[in-house]
This record gives structure tokens, C-alpha cells and sequence, in this order.
């Protein structure tokens, strides 16, 4: 033991922090798909192989250069959670109008008794603040909120023991919390008799209910008040809900324009809601029996992803696609949700467009919209970093509170995670896209996570086994346990019991609101 760590001891300062990290990472990672029942630590096993490294290194007398640590430390949390904006970022303020009032107040309900609970135990109990912070970081297992924490506290003048006590208290709490969304899901079921089969029907027909799927419907025109109007008069290129994207006149098929008069006979083939599409082939005369297909024609259809920046923003009716390139747009497929190509729908990176046209113009459209699929595998860098350095910025504004001892910021956890929110809703600015590969934003992510708490845990790992074993580790945990299991438990039967929600919207609740959604798979056991 003594040769390995002189051998330890003799490599450069960086190589031995590059080979303690490393090791607690990969030892970390395997111990997190080690199950227990239905239970893994997942990414929490980084965590606990930190604080054996860190107690094995304290008993050996290993020294590592702390300021470095603490730099990985803080750059793993950034990265994680500037990735976790990018992701979200897109979607976010569409799912706060889409998932309505009741689940945000229910949602921030549940924080709010978390920490209720919190600041209960902290006056009646006495735990100190660094502590308790800790313990309620751990006990909803909220990563970023341990590194808020500790930014906080070392702004105010806190003691750096103080700032190590907060990662003693967030190991500490984690197992039960990621054990306790498990138990308050298990009780919910069995206390209220839930069938989670049956749930599990009635969310999938309410969720087609909610969702209008695009179809297809081939009408042929009889009405004679439409005879003569042009297509954009009777609403068929978008504006409201439906797009013809093909016609038969006289025996040939050919691509509609808003302009194109109507006549009797004429075929149209429409896309749109099912509803939308009855309602309108009652209004121009009948369903068609010959199908529109596009087979021993000479136009054809095809899907054209958006990546030419001179046409991100612009808006369908901007690019004048079936007057300027005979070319007409049936649908927009945006991460996997298909829309109606209305006029004012403007264009995203990504954007998967389903044009119809002859050959030779669906090449001049592709050459105009980009349809490069490779580049949707590739991390533009530049407004990555220029993201980061601007939510660092944001960060680290004061906000001046009346009766606070210190201003208040969004540190290196708030300041990244609202400026990626913020500009991959944007979506691009000039020649700058934020956006960023699925697969690399996991890579990045789970890197930036990795680092912040095998660091996290290494710092802990010496007075961790102390705590536990001497101290107030044993209580600490029953106070962990409460602050993960109340907050739950009431905010599940309520929802539930006194709202009606389904139960599967439920268990989505729960693990959104603690950040934690690995017991999701388990809901339907």
C-alpha cells in the first residue's frame, strides 16, 4: 500500500488529480447500475465512490491541490446545468402554458413544503444552516442546489468547513431521497386501491384527445359558391389549420398555389386535424374515391431539414415556397411533434419540412433550406461558450434584498441554466444557433455532473464516516427522510385523492418536482 501511494505521490500534481478523478468516476458509475430491488444510486454512485476515495486518501495522507478541485468542481457544475437549459430550453415556456395552473402550483407546492420542512427543522432542531441546506439538497436530490448552496455560503463568509458540511449533509440525505419518491408512489397506489393498467389506458386516450394529429383526406369540389375562388380564400394553405398539398385538374396532377381558382372536378389532396378536414370536405362537396398519390407522376414529396442559417426565423409565408419555387409544405415535424405550416410558423434549426413538387424544384428548395442531416450531429462551439460566459455574467449580478446581509445572486447554478433557457428558446441570433445534438448534450452533461460530484464527494469523504458514525450522520438522516417523504406524500394524496389527476400524471409530478426521474419506469409495476 505505502509503495502505491509513494508512487501516488511522485506524479505531477495535475496527473494525480486526472487519476483520482478518473477512478472515481468509473468506480462511480458502475456501483450507480447496481441494483437494489428496484432501486439504483444511478449518477448518486459517482457521489459515494468520491467520499470512499476521499476517506481512503485522508487515512493514507494523500493531498490533493484544492483550488484545482474546486475549479473542476465549479466548471462540472456549469456545464451541467447550461446542457440542462439547452435541452429544455426550446419547450419551456410552452409546457408551463401546456401543463397548465394545477400541476405548477402542485409542483411548487411540493418545494414550498420542502422547504417548510427545512427551515422547521433548522430553528426546533437546532441542525446547523450549512447542514440543513445540504440535507435539502440531498433529500430532493437537486444537484444544482447543492452547488447554489455553497456558492451562497462562501459569498457570505462562510468557513470553508462550513461549505464541506453542506456536501456531508447532501450525501447524507440522498439515498432515502431517491428511495422516497418510490415509497410515496407505492402508497398512493395502494392506499387508493389504483389500478395502474387501467391509468395507464385512460392517460393514453386522454392524451390522443389532446393531441391533433395530422391526416390526410382526397375531396373533390361540388359546391358551386366556391367555384372561382382562390385557394387562399377558402383557408387551404395553412392559416387556419389545413394545407392542400397536391391537386388533380383534368387527369394531371400538379401543385397547388394560393391563387389557383377553384373549379368543379377538381381534386384536392388536404392535410390537417381529422375534424377539420370532415367539416371542410362537407363545405367543398364529398370525399374523394381515387386517391392523389404521387406514383407515375412527375411530382413528388420529400422531407428537407432546416440548416441554412439565412432561413432561420423566417416564416413559411416569407419564404413564398409554391409561388417562387412551385414547391408546396404539407407539414413541419419540430422535435418529433408534427404542425400545420401556417403562414406565420416561423422556421427552426432542426425543422424536418415535407415538400411536395417536381424534382428538379424540391433540389432548389432543399439548396435554399440547407437539408444537410450532418449538421444536426454537429456542436457549433462558438455560442456554446458564448452562452457560458454570458450566464457566468448574469450569475454574478447583485440583487440588492432590504434586510439580507449580502446580495443576492444567481451564481454559476442560476446564471448558465436561465441563459440557456433563455437562448435556445431564442433559437439563433444571426449566424449563432444554440443548438446542440442530443447525443452530445448528454456526453457534456453527464461529464459536467460526473466531475461536480466525484470533486464534490472526494472533499466530503474525510469527515463523512465520522459524521455518520460519531456524530448527528443517524439523525441527520431522519431529518432527510422527512423533508423527502412529507412534502411527497401530501402533495401526491392531494392531487390524487381531492384533484382527480391521473396517476400516471402524478408519479410525473413527483419525480419532476424532486429532479429525479428514474423511478418513472417503475410506476407501472
Amino acid at each position: 500500500m505505502s509503495m502505491l501511494v509513494s508512487l501516488f505521490d511522485g506524479l505531477p500534481e495535475i496527473a494525480r488529480i486526472m487519476l483520482m478523478l478518473s477512478l472515481i468516476a468509473a468506480g462511480g458509475l458502475a456501483l450507480g447500475q447496481v441494483k437494489l430491488g428496484r432501486v439504483e444510486l444511478g449518477i448518486g454512485g459517482v457521489l459515494f465512490m468520491g467520499i470512499a476515495a476521499g476517506h481512503a486518501a485522508s487515512l493514507a495522507g494523500v493531498t490533493l491541490d484544492v483550488h484545482v478541485l474546486h475549479f473542476l468542481r465549479e466548471f462540472g457544475l456549469i456545464l451541467f446545468v447550461y446542457t440542462i437549459g439547452v435541452q429544455v430550453g426550446p419547450g419551456f415556456f410552452a409546457a408551463l402554458r401546456r401543463s397548465g395552473l394545477t400541476l405548477n402550483l402542485l409542483a411548487a407546492s411540493l418545494v414550498l413544503l420542502g422547504v417548510l420542512v427545512t427551515v422547521l427543522i433548522h430553528l426546533v432542531a437546532g441542525v446547523p444552516l450549512p447542514a440543513v441546506l445540504g440535507l435539502f439538497s440531498g433529500a430532493v436530490t437537486n444537484t444544482p442546489s447543492l452547488g447554489a448552496a455553497q456558492q451562497i455560503l462562501r459569498e457570505v463568509g462562510a468557513p470553508a468547513a462550513a461549505v464541506e458540511t453542506t456536501s456531508l449533509g447532501y450525501a447524507i440525505a440522498y439515498p432515502f431521497g431517491v428511495v422516497g419518491i418510490l415509497i410515496t408512489m407505492m402508497l398512493v397506489r395502494a392506499v387508493l386501491r389504483i389500478d395502474p393498467a387501467a391509468e395507464a389506458e385512460s392517460f393514453e386516450r386522454r392524451r390522443k384527445a389532446e393531441v391533433e394529429n395530422l391526416e390526410t383526406l382526397d375531396v373533390v369540389v361540388r359546391n358551386p359558391t366556391v367555384f372561382g375562388m382562390a385557394l387562399r380564400d377558402v383557408h387551404l394553405f395553412g392559416d387556419l389549420g389545413i394545407v392542400a398539398s397536391r391537386m388533380r385538374r383534368d387527369g394531371q396532377l400538379c401543385v397547388p398555389h394560393p391563387d389557383t381558382e377553384i373549379r368543379e372536378g377538381d381534386s384536392f389532396h388536404l392535410v390537417g386535424p381529422r375534424q377539420k378536414l370532415e367539416r371542410l370536405a362537407a363545405f367543398l362537396g364529398e370525399v374523394s374515391t381515387m386517391t392523389l398519390t404521387t406514383k407515375g407522376t412527375d411530382v413528388r414529396w420529400d422531407r428537407l431539414v432546416i440548416t441554412s442559417k439565412a432561413v432561420l426565423g423566417k416564416t413559411i409565408a416569407q419564404l413564398d415556397l409554391a409561388d417562387s419555387y412551385d414547391v408546396v409544405v404539407s407539414r413541419v415535424n419540430r422535435a418529433g411533434v408534427e404542425l400545420v405550416p401556417s403562414p406565420a410558423l416561423h422556421l427552426q434549426f432542426g425543422d424536418i419540412v415535407t415538400a411536395i413538387g417536381k424534382p428538379a424544384d424540391l433540389q432548389r428548395v432543399a439548396q435554399l433550406l440547407g437539408n444537410a442531416p450532418r449538421r444536426l450531429q454537429q456542436v457549433e462551439f462558438v455560442p456554446v461558450f458564448l452562452g457560458i460566459a454570458l450566464g457566468v455574467i448574469l450569475g454574478s449580478i447583485p440583487f440588492y434584498l432590504p434586510g439580507m446581509p449580502a446580495p443576492l445572486k444567481l451564481g454559476l447554478a442560476g446564471g448558465p441554466l436561465v441563459m440557456a433557457i433563455l437562448l435556445a428558446r431564442l433559437g439563433h441570433l444571426g449566424p449563432l444557433v444554440w443548438f446542440m445534438p442530443p447525443a452530445a448534450n448528454l456526453a457534456l452533461r453527464e461529464i459536467g455532473i460526473v466531475l461536480f460530484l466525484a470533486v464534490v464527494g472526494f472533499l466530503s469523504g474525510d469527515r463523512f464516516i465520522d459524521t455518520l458514525l460519531n456524530g448527528d450522520g443517524l439523525l441527520w438522516i431522519g431529518y432527510g427522510a422527512l423533508i423527502t417523504l412529507f412534502p411527497l406524500l401530501v402533495v401526491g394524496f392531494v392531487a390524487r385523492a381531492v384533484l382527480k389527476l391521473n396517476y400516471l400524471t402524478v408519479c410525473g409530478l413527483l419525480s419532476g418536482s424532486m429532479t429525479d426521474p428514474r423511478p418513472l419506469p417503475s410506476r407501472m409495476q
